[in-house]
C-alpha cells in the first residue's frame, strides 16, 4: 500500500488547480518503440493553443523530454519538433540505442553472457554523443520550459529518484535509460542508477502532484500483450523486461485511480488521465524489438504516433466544445 499512500499523501495536498486548462504528458520508456512518442509530441506541437505544463519520463520518454524541452527553450515548437527529428534520424544513423544492435551476429551470443564491464570496457554509448550534439544542457537548466520529472532508480535500495530542470545532466538522462544488462551504471554524486522503468515508467502520481494541469495525457509504448509463449532465452528476457516496465504504470495508474476514490478533492474531480498506446496502432509491436532503429521502423511508429494523437486531439477537442 506505500505507493497508495504516497498517492494520497501528495494529491490531497495540493489546490483546486487552475481556471486555465493545460496539458501534462508521462512519457513511458522502451527503446526504440520510443519513436511512437516522436509521433504524437509531434503532432502535438503543432497545435499553438496547447499549454505544457510539465512532462514526466523514464529512459526514451526522459529522452524525448528532454529534447522537447530543450527544442522549445532553444527555438519554440519548431524547434522541439526539428529536434526530435534530428535526434532520431542520428540514432537510425548510428544504428545503436543499444550497444548489442552493433555487435555483428556471430559474437551477440557470448555479449548476453558477459556483464557490460566485460563486452564493453570503454563504456562506448552512442545515446551520449547523440545527446551531448542536440541538447545544451546548461541552456535547459536556466530555460523557461515545461517542468521535467526524470525518472532513475538507485541502485542501491532500488528507490525511485526523480531529477528535475535544474539537475539535468547528460548523465541524468543516461541513468534513466540506463539498462544494466547492457550499459555500466551511471554514478552521480556517488550514487549508482539504473534505468528509471524498473521504478516508475513513467512517474504518474508526482506528476500529478507538481502539475498544475487537469488533464494528463500518458504515452505508453512497452507492448502488454503478446502472442504465444516466449521459448527462448532473448525473447523470455524481452517479454520479462516488457512485463516490468508496465507493472510500475499499472501501479501508479491504480493508486491514482484508488486514491480518487477515498479521498475525492476538488482536482483529484476534475482530473483526466487519457492514455495513448502504441500497440494499438501496431498489431505486431511485441514481435519487433526495442533495439531496432532502422528508419523505416522508426517512421512507422512516428507516424502511427502522430495519427493516434490526432484521433486524441480530435476527441478531446470536440469533447470540451
Amino acid at each position: 500500500m506505500r505507493l497508495l499512500d504516497q498517492a494520497l499523501n501528495v494529491l490531497t495536498g495540493r489546490g483546486d488547480g487552475p481556471s486555465a486548462p493545460h496539458l501534462s504528458l508521462a512519457l513511458q520508456g522502451g527503446g526504440s518503440y520510443g519513436a511512437f512518442t516522436w509521433g504524437v509530441l509531434d503532432r502535438l506541437l503543432e497545435e499553438p493553443a496547447l499549454a505544457f505544463d510539465a512532462i514526466s519520463g523514464a529512459s526514451a520518454g526522459a529522452v524525448n523530454a528532454a529534447l522537447m524541452a530543450a527544442g522549445m527553450a532553444e527555438g519554440g515548437r519548431d524547434g522541439a519538433r526539428k529536434k526530435l527529428d534530428g535526434f532520431w534520424r542520428r540514432m537510425s544513423v548510428a544504428s545503436s540505442f543499444l550497444p548489442l544492435s552493433v555487435i555483428p551476429p556471430g559474437v551477440e551470443a557470448l555479449a548476453q553472457a558477459l556483464s557490460p564491464y566485460q563486452f564493453n570496457p570503454f563504456d562506448l554509448n552512442p545515446l551520449r554523443r547523440a545527446l551531448e550534439s542536440e541538447i545544451d544542457f546548461e541552456h535547459l537548466r536556466n530555460a523557461h520550459t515545461p517542468r521535467l520529472l526524470i525518472a532513475t532508480t538507485r541502485v542501491s535500495d532500488g528507490a525511485l529518484r526523480i531529477f528535475r530542470n535544474e539537475e539535468l545532466t547528460v548523465d541524468t538522462i543516461l541513468a534513466s535509460a540506463c539498462l544494466p544488462l547492457i550499459h555500466r551504471t551511471v554514478e552521480i554524486e556517488g550514487e549508482g542508477y539504473w534505468d528509471g522503468g524498473y521504478s516508475a515508467n513513467p512517474p504518474l502520481v508526482q506528476l500529478v502532484h507538481e502539475s498544475d494541469a487537469l488533464d494528463i495525457l500518458v504515452v505508453q509504448v512497452t507492448p502488454t500483450r503478446t502472442q504465444g509463449t516466449p521459448t527462448n532465452r532473448s525473447e523470455i528476457v524481452k517479454r520479462l523486461e516488457q512485463i516490468s516496465f508496465n507493472a510500475t504504470l499499472n501501479a501508479e495508474i491504480e493508486a491514482l485511480r484508488l486514491a480518487a476514490s477515498l479521498r475525492a478533492t476538488p482536482k483529484l474531480r476534475s482530473l483526466r488521465v487519457d492514455r495513448l498506446a502504441a500497440e494499438d496502432e501496431i498489431a505486431d509491436l511485441a514481435s519487433r524489438s526495442a533495439a531496432d532503429l532502422d528508419w523505416r521502423f522508426l517512421t512507422r511508429l512516428r507516424d502511427a504516433g502522430r495519427s493516434a494523437a490526432d484521433g486524441w486531439l480530435a476527441g478531446r477537442f470536440a469533447a470540451a466544445a
